[in-house]
């Protein structure tokens, strides 16, 4: 039993940082895959004993791993390694990324052009030819509403929002498009105010444009030129960080 081979190997902590290094050890434990997914880890008295810990010191790292998504309490069974990947594994990046006031705007524009240009990538790598062609669908109603007779600034933005998940969704990745969907939501104002300055400056059609370059770049393939393409799509008071795209 993989769990027992654990028990066997484990130096007694003995440092002030209890809770932390019960985490340590046991996410530690199940990278080296002694617990694997699914699995039942030791009782809240073994890993005690096993650790050299009071049973609340375990108690506190399990909630911890609990609320992390790491591992999942089953009455009366015990407590198991989750078998899936949890959204509220990404909590704790969010809010070090929140509490972070260094760069912060600078540091988000550079992560958010990094995932999409690598979600773009895994799509050329992995989708077929017809599920490229599904974008027109969503590329189509970002089009309705730039050309709206005044574009509405809520409609445009979500169906600026609704092209980028198809991408995600194209990359087939669940903790990719997890992540992704992180970054946008970290990203939501600075998007929604890009949008609307956009629309204030009479250039909806050039938003679309840059969204059309997008589509043609993962239609033809065109992996080498995606970091331009991408920040073309960026405007920053109303400026694209890349301009030299041809429409």
């Amino acid at each position: 039993m993989a769990g027992r081979k654990a028990l066997e190997s484990v130096t007694k902590i003995n440092n002030t940082s209890v809770v932390q290094q019960t985490i340590d050890y046991l996410t530690g434990a199940i990278m080296r895959r002694e617990y694997v997914p699914g699995s039942r880890i030791p009782t809240e008295m073994e890993l005690a004993d096993l650790l050299g810990v009071s049973r609340n010191t375990v108690r506190e790292a399990v909630k911890i791993l609990v609320f992390m998504g790491v591992l999942e309490i089953r009455r009366p069974e015990g407590t198991f390694v989750c078998s899936g990947f949890s959204d509220s594994l990404i909590d704790p990046m969010i809010y070090g990324i929140i509490l972070n006031q260094d760069d912060s705007f600078d540091s988000l524009m550079e992560l958010r052009e990094m995932m999409e240009v690598g979600v773009m990538h895994i799509v050329i790598t992995k989708a077929t030819d017809e599920a490229i062609e599904t974008l027109r669908g969503p590329l189509s109603t970002l089009m309705t509403a730039c050309m709206a007779d005044p574009p509405d600034l809520e409609t445009v933005f979500h169906a600026d929002d609704q092209f980028h998940q198809a991408i995600n969704d194209l990359g087939g990745n669940q903790m990719v498009t997890k992540i992704s969907n992180m970054v946008r939501a970290l990203t939501y104002s600075m998007r929604h105010d890009s949008v609307e300055h956009m629309l204030g400056t009479g250039r909806a059609d050039e938003l679309y444009r840059a969204h059309e370059r997008i589509f043609m770049a993962l239609k033809e393939r065109n992996a080498e030129n995606l970091n331009h393409v991408v920040r073309s799509t960026y405007f920053v008071n109303g400026q694209a960080l890349d301009e030299d795209t041809a429409p």
